[in-house]
């Protein structure tokens, strides 16, 4: 899907910097769902290793001459630092001291024998089986990967199994793991499959939901992206929108929350790397942004250059030098008043202006003696409204 997400900008966030804890429920019925990247199915790759042409590969020291005889069984794994595939501690028939060997110089049925419960676990989220197997305290790991660097928690992240998610979390699976074919995390497969439990739980386990993938994208980002080209009035679609939503929800309150921003001080960067800095009325610290999190009306108000000030009365008039009258505004928070268009000036107190000097005749029940509020430029106000 190459659907740009745009949509209209959140009011009033701020950046929030969290940690949090969870639990779960399992949904394996939407398995016929399609990745929302690049369309992989859900029904993930079988998990098997083909033997390779050794030829091509360089042969490790420690099996270079054959001397450890046949492979009796494998009695722990682990993943490769770039996660492209797997090492596993053999035991050897001769009785030989286990050794850490690539996966590419096993047989494929003695890996296959080792690996298949646990990867057919994982597809089905069977918490069952996989607690079984964590239980037997084999030296697994519990970040293996497939051959697409994608581990258990992935799986069982996208079939939306809390229960199985919350299980390998604590078994010391890595929340943040991204897989190879689109780094892909377990927010993210829970957001593209639309589990808004798995999504809230793995950010209570800790999960970083500013973590991007390939195409640069949050796990919000995708979220946002998949409910905007979800349809809104096919009833077919209703549950997935609500779904989805939810997701949006949780994730938007894992990175954001609701604080007043008072006024855009800077702004720097172009495009979608366009941040603002603001102050919040809380007084917190100020801070850069991210312009689509700022509220339209404070950017729409800055790059026009505006910021607020309140009038309490019109104290003069005159005729400008472009011919049109000016009035001289007392400003509630500025020592000084200043002259500005009339135009620019609320009528309101143009007519208690005049009245008081007898220049117009107003009825007194017609004028309101309230503040009223100002925009005006870096340069003097430019419009008012009460």
């Amino acid at each position: 899907m190459e659907a740009v997400f745009l949509t209209k900008p959140i009011s009033h966030f701020k950046p929030k910097h969290h940690s949090l804890t969870l639990t779960p429920k399992h949904h394996h019925h939407h398995h016929h769902q399609s990745l929302p990247i690049r369309h992989k199915p859900t029904n993930f790759p079988t998990v098997t290793t083909a033997l390779q042409n050794q030829q091509q590969q360089t042969t490790p020291k420690d099996i270079e001459d054959e001397s450890y005889g046949e492979v009796k069984k494998i009695i722990g794994s682990k993943a490769l630092e770039d996660s492209t595939g797997m090492e596993y501690l053999i035991e050897w028939k001769d009785g030989h001291e286990p050794s850490w060997v690539p996966a590419d110089f096993i047989a494929k049925d003695v890996v296959s024998e080792y690996e298949t419960p646990w990867w057919t676990a994982a597809r089905k989220s069977d918490e069952i089986a996989l607690k079984t197997i964590l239980e037997a305290d084999d030296n697994r790991d519990v970040n293996a990967v497939d051959s697409d660097g994608r581990t258990a928690l992935l799986f069982v992240a996208g079939l939306g199994s809390e229960p199985c998610v919350k299980l390998l979390a604590e078994a010391g699976a890595n929340l943040d793991h991204q897989d190879n074919s689109g780094g892909l995390s377990a927010l993210h497969m829970a957001a593209g499959y639309v589990r808004p439990g798995v999504t809230k739980l793995l950010l209570e386990l800790g999960a970083d939901p500013e973590i991007t993938d390939d195409r640069g994208k949050t796990a919000l980002d995708l979220a946002r992206e998949l409910l905007k080209a979800t349809p809104k009035g096919n009833p077919m679609q209703f549950g997935r929108r609500i779904g989805l939503e939810g997701v949006v929800r949780v994730l938007e309150e894992a990175v954001f929350e609701y604080v007043e921003v008072e006024e855009i001080m800077e702004k720097r960067g172009k495009g979608e790397n366009l941040e603002y800095l603001v102050k919040w009325k809380d007084e917190s610290a100020n801070e850069w942004v991210k312009a689509r999190y700022v509220a339209e009306d404070l950017v729409k108000d800055y790059e026009a250059g505006l910021e607020y000030a309140v009038a309490e009365a019109v104290v003069g008039r005159r005729i400008g030098d472009d011919g049109k009258y000016e009035c001289l505004v007392k400003w509630v928070d500025l020592e000084e008043p200043t002259w500005e268009p009339e135009e620019n000036v609320d009528s309101e107190l143009v007519k208690v202006f005049e009245l008081s000097n007898n220049n117009q005749a107003q009825p007194k029940s017609s004028i309101d003696n309230g503040l009223s509020t100002v925009a005006f430029s870096q340069d003097g106000p430019t419009s008012v409204s009460t």
